[in-house]
This record gives C-alpha cells, sequence and structure tokens, in this order.
C-alpha cells in the first residue's frame, strides 16, 4: 500500500506514536508518506536549526516527510492556540494536497479537529480515503482544560466534528468509553474501531536499576513516585503539590515530576511556596532514557483532571508504565482505572483528590518489594498480550488495507451522508 500519515506533530517533537507507526508500516513494504508541520511542541517555539519556509522535505527513519508552515504557538491563549492549529489545516489542504505523493488510503491523527477538515480536503483531491484516529475528544477536551468556555463556540466545534466523523472512510478510538461517545454522537458503531495506544516494546522494557542514575537525578534512597509526560492544565497536578504536603511525614517519600508543559512554572512555584522538599522536578527527559528513570522508579502516577471526559480515556502513559513492569498508581477514574483493576497492574485512587492520593502511597509504601514486584510483572504481560507496537499494527495495517480496497467508492458515499 501507499499510505499517506497526516499528523500535525512528527518527531523531533516528542509524539511518538506517528513516527512509530511510519516506520513499522515502512518495515512491512509498504510506500508511507508524512505530511506535518514544522516542529514547534510543546514549548510553541520552533526548534534549533528551523525557520518558516514555505516546505521543507527530508527524510526520517527511511520514510519521507513533509513538513509544512504553521504560527508556532502552544500556549494558554485560545486565539493563538486556534491560529497554530488552522494555520496547519490551511497549509495541509492547500499545499499537502500539490505537495504530497499518490496514495491508497490516509491515515489521519486527531487532535487537533482542525486536522479533519484538512483530511477531508486532502481526500478528495486526492481521491483516498482516510482513517481518522481519534486520541481527544473535542469538544470535551477544550472545554475540559479551559482553553474554551464559550458555548456558542463550543457548539460550532462539535458541529464541526460530527461533520468529519461523517466523512471518515473509518474512526479508530483508544477505549470502549470513547466509542459509546462516538456511538451517541450518531457515528455508526461498525464504522468504529477500538484500537488502544501502544508502547514501543523495543524502547519500553524492565532494565536492570543505575544506582548512579539515581544519584544523578537526586532520587537515590527514596521511595519515588513518577509522574512523567506533559505538566499542563488536564494533568491537574495540584493535587501533588496538596499529597506531597499530607505526606511529609514520611521522610522518604517523594514524588518526582518528570517533563515540561504549560502549568510546570506554576506548579514550581506552588512547591517552592510551600516550602516542600519532597517534590523533584527534573525536566524533559529524552524518551530513550524513560525506562531506566522507571526503573529506579518505586511507583508511577497516571493522573488527570475529575472530568467526566477523562473517564472514557486511557492516557498513553499507562502502556509504557506497563511495558517496563512498574507498578502503577491509576489517579485516573472510569477505563483506565478498569484497566489497572483487572489487569492487576498496581492500585487506584479518585482524580484530584489530595488525601486519596496520599492514602493510596502510603498503602503502596506499606506493601512489600516482593508484591509490588507481582503487580509490575502483571502489567509487563498484559502489556505483551494486548497493547505492544507489534500486536496494534497489525490491526492497523488489516484496518488500512480494508479501507484500502473500499478506495475512492467509499469516500463518496460518505460525502453524500
Amino acid at each position: 500500500m501507499r499510505i499517506l500519515i497526516l499528523t500535525q506533530y512528527y518527531p523531533p517533537e516528542p509524539i511518538p506514536k506517528p513516527s512509530e507507526l511510519a516506520r513499522g508500516l515502512s518495515e512491512r513494504g509498504h510506500t508511507v508518506e508524512i505530511i506535518t508541520g514544522l516542529p514547534n511542541y510543546p514549548t510553541g517555539r520552533l526548534y534549533p536549526g528551523t525557520s518558516v519556509r514555505l516546505w521543507k522535505h527530508d527524510s526520517l527513519d527511511g520514510v519521507r516527510v513533509l513538513r509544512l508552515p504553521l504560527f508556532p504557538d502552544h500556549s494558554r491563549s485560545a486565539l493563538r492556540r486556534s491560529l497554530n492549529y488552522g494555520s496547519f489545516a490551511l497549509s495541509a489542504a492547500l499545499l499537502g494536497s500539490v505537495l504530497g505523493g499518490p496514495a491508497d488510503v490516509m491515515f489521519v491523527e486527531h487532535p487537533p479537529l482542525t486536522i479533519g477538515v484538512a483530511a477531508w480536503i486532502l481526500g478528495r483531491v486526492l481521491r483516498v480515503p482516510f482513517l481518522y484516529a481519534v486520541n481527544d475528544l473535542w469538544p470535551e477536551s477544550v472545554e475540559a482544560t479551559g482553553m474554551l468556555r464559550s458555548r456558542c463556540l463550543l457548539g460550532s466545534i462539535g458541529r464541526l466534528e460530527r461533520f468529519v466523523y461523517r466523512r471518515a472512510g473509518a474512526i479508530a478510538v483508544i477505549s470502549p468509553g470513547v466509542k459509546a461517545n462516538l456511538v451517541g454522537k450518531g457515528v455508526p458503531p461498525d464504522k468504529v474501531h477500538v484500537i488502544p495506544h501502544w508502547a514501543d516494546e523495543t524502547l519500553y522494557r524492565p532494565v536492570i536499576p543505575d544506582p548512579a542514575l539515581a544519584g544523578e537525578l537526586g532520587i537515590g534512597g527514596r521511595f519515588n513516585v513518577v509522574f512523567a509526560g506533559q505538566l499542563g492544565l488536564a494533568q491537574a497536578l495540584d493535587v501533588v503539590i496538596e499529597a506531597a504536603d499530607e505526606l511529609s511525614d514520611l521522610a522518604d517519600v517523594q514524588f518526582v515530576l518528570v517533563g515540561d508543559g504549560t502549568d510546570s512554572d506554576r506548579l514550581r512555584q506552588a512547591a517552592y511556596a510551600r516550602g516542600l522538599a519532597n517534590v523533584r522536578f527534573i525536566g524533559h527527559q529524552p524518551a530513550e532514557r524513560m525506562p531506566q528513570i522507571f526503573a529506579i522508579s518505586d511507583v508511577l502516577l497516571v493522573h488527570l483532571r475529575n472530568d467526566p471526559l477523562f473517564r472514557i480515556t486511557i492516557p498513553s502513559k499507562t502502556m509504557a508504565y506497563m511495558a517496563c513492569g512498574r507498578p502503577l498508581l491509576m489517579a485516573v477514574e472510569g477505563d483506565a482505572a478498569e484497566l489497572v483493576r483487572t489487569t492487576g497492574a498496581g492500585v487506584t485512587c479518585g482524580s484530584e483528590n489530595a488525601k486519596d492520593l496520599a492514602e493510596a502511597v502510603r498503602r503502596l509504601r506499606a506493601m512489600s518489594c516482593a508484591e509490588r514486584e507481582r503487580m509490575g510483572r502483571a502489567g509487563r504481560e498484559a502489556f505483551l498480550a494486548s497493547f505492544s507496537r507489534r500486536v496494534l499494527l497489525d490491526r492497523y495495517e488489516t484496518l488500512l488495507a480494508s479501507l484500502a480496497r473500499q478506495g475512492s467508492a467509499h469516500m463518496d458515499e460518505s460525502c453524500v451522508s
């Protein structure tokens, strides 16, 4: 197959799935091309050595990459963020249809929602159907993170969302709850396929703990509860600061926040204002280093805001944590908590509840090392069976091939509906 992947984010930006999908499909003999933007995520600033230009062709891991201009931004400003999303959608629709190569099928990575409009235009021009991979529900997510409150604008986003869903050849979602949400909006159930997030098993795996690294990062000799990923509004990590205060009587317990984001400076200031010595920020780390960091962690934390939207999502970090065989503390209710309970991969607690989080940490600390190791092994076994890149790449390849066989006929039918 000739597969076109449309995604606003691509390495060197720290969004691994599109590149892992591209590399995996290419290794299986398919011709893959990427249409993406100039790298600026998550800081909102163009990466060093990158300048705004009309287009740029390069290659990464043997895959052809077409980079198109956009307005760089990742701030809390709804206007500036809209310019970021809209500018890339416009570039993709206009320049991608001219500069992109021929394709049999297109894979589209959502968010943002605007990319779905670009996919529809590209699909019409290139006469290819597209698989729409929905990782984040809109307008629910922009409302849940506080980016947008206007009921009028949220309603407009909802109508645009349904427009894109009707025109996609197929839709892939990350959890049963997201599928139920789409079906409730009128999307035919047989059009929606549940394919969860994966982690790359060649990268994320158990490794031998390195005491030297623990010393370097300042986490040696402590009971470390580690959160890795975006430090943003959706993660609502004020609860970590409050829970750390609750746990100040346990001298060996500390929370370690690995990553960066729009809320990182404020969180640092909040920890400093409380005089907390049991919260450590170690900033963004390369993906290749994360298995080593997880190996010197006692518990890996997942947390999102207490919002109905997040009860039907399973954060992608969950799979990386499970792959590395470490026990999870899942502070996300709904589908994510159910996954941890059914696999035995860790313990759960409520979202945005500092006392509940602190109590869960106390329970985990009181367990024997052997008991926590059993949780880690259970998560690793569940990961290998259901959430590895190899397993889920098979499902994506099958779905893309089915869509490609239908060809432009399906696209024409969906545009009439």
